[in-house]
């Protein structure tokens, strides 16, 4: 440990076999001492949250992931598909005098559905675009990109500045999961690789598409997968500079096909912390308070998480799969949960202006 504290304190970067202790090793308090004290240079005391809703167009997927619980096939109890029209009644009951939506943010992800074209997203985001010019949209996994690709015949560069045209401003980091190919392999060998996940979000950087990047934990990886992902990361950011935030994802197990228990709240606190450590040239790392739970992520801004997502208002992917959190929460609350570790609650759009 005494090590790997010179090396950081002499500006050098950790390396695998340096990500690989830290994750065997048992002294969560220095390690998260040490996390938040490079969150402290870099952020300060500011906690930043967001008032978002997340909008999943539909749960039918081509893709049947072992670990995912919120998937369904066409005509499987369970299943369903939203029209735009839909969608539109959705937030239209959200919207107040001014006919401005109360979210700076909407958050769209959802299956691959098989029979939608390309024009159905396009369609999607254009109308909600011109119907609500002031929200953001941020949308659609490197997963869902790729699969847009590949049912239009578009190459993905076209199919990225379609989607900037018609209203897109950033994307999410979804669909990352693990990069290591034999452990991907395993998990969702129906899903792009690693190397594709990492091309298509390079792409969407190199046309002006800032994104997310996030990392699925606690199924069947090793901790050198999660050091080689962390890594690869790290690599395309300085490439791109495009990712504005890492989220951390811890897994949940209910109503998956993987034999596995619920990860503790030790390696969630670890995952926030190394990861702060290791994306030195990432500004954000958010605690997603769906998956840890409100606890664990008020915990986590303690060791060195300094975002903690935002109201989300509908969430459905990680309740699917037995989250115990609640599927939204209030400002009041996230400001209340930031305040409580002594820190200043920062309201923030998507790009991170206050």
């Amino acid at each position: 440990m005494k090590a790997i504290i010179d090396k950081l304190n002499s500006g050098h970067r950790l390396e695998k076999d340096d990500i690989v202790y830290l994750y065997g090793c048992n002294d969560i308090f220095s390690i998260g001492q040490l996390a938040e004290s490079i969150n402290a240079r870099l952020n300060k005391n500011r906690v930043y949250y967001t008032v978002n809703r997340h909008i999943n167009p539909t749960n039918i997927c081509v893709n049947r992931c072992k670990f995912c619980a919120f998937s369904r096939s066409e005509n499987e109890e369970g299943a369903y598909e939203l029209s735009i029209e839909a969608i539109l009644r959705q937030l239209s009951g959200a919207v107040g005098s001014d006919s401005h939506l109360p979210y700076k943010e909407l958050h769209i992800v959802g299956g691959l559905h098989p029979k939608w074209p390309f024009e159905y997203y396009l369609e999607l985001i254009s109308t909600i675009k011109k119907t609500y010019p002031y929200v953001y949209i941020k949308a659609f996994t490197a997963v869902e990109v790729d699969y847009m690709s590949s049912i239009s015949g578009l190459s993905l560069d076209d199919v990225l500045l379609k989607l900037k045209n018609n209203g897109l401003d950033m994307m999410p980091g979804g669909g990352a999961e693990i990069f290591s190919p034999k452990t991907r392999q395993r998990l969702c060998p129906e899903k792009i690789s690693g190397k594709r996940w990492l091309e298509v979000h390079e792409r969407a950087h190199l046309h002006g598409i800032k994104s997310n990047a996030s990392m699925l934990y606690g199924h069947i990886e090793s901790f050198e997968d999660r050091a080689e992902h962390l890594l690869m990361l790290r690599n395309l950011q300085d490439k791109t500079g495009g990712f504005l935030a890492f989220i951390p994802l811890a897994f949940q197990p209910a109503n998956t096909e993987l034999n596995t228990h619920t990860g503790s709240g030790i390696d969630d606190l670890k995952n926030i912390a190394i990861s702060r450590l290791v994306l030195d040239n990432f500004n954000h790392i958010k605690a997603y308070w769906v998956m840890l739970g409100e606890k664990i992520s008020q915990t986590a801004l303690l060791f060195g998480a300094n975002d903690i997502d935002g109201t989300i208002v509908d969430e459905k992917i990680g309740h699917s799969a037995g989250a115990v959190s609640a599927k939204a929460l209030p400002v009041s609350i996230l400001k209340h949960m930031i305040e409580k570790t002594n820190k200043i609650a920062v309201e923030r759009d998507s790009f991170y202006k206050d």
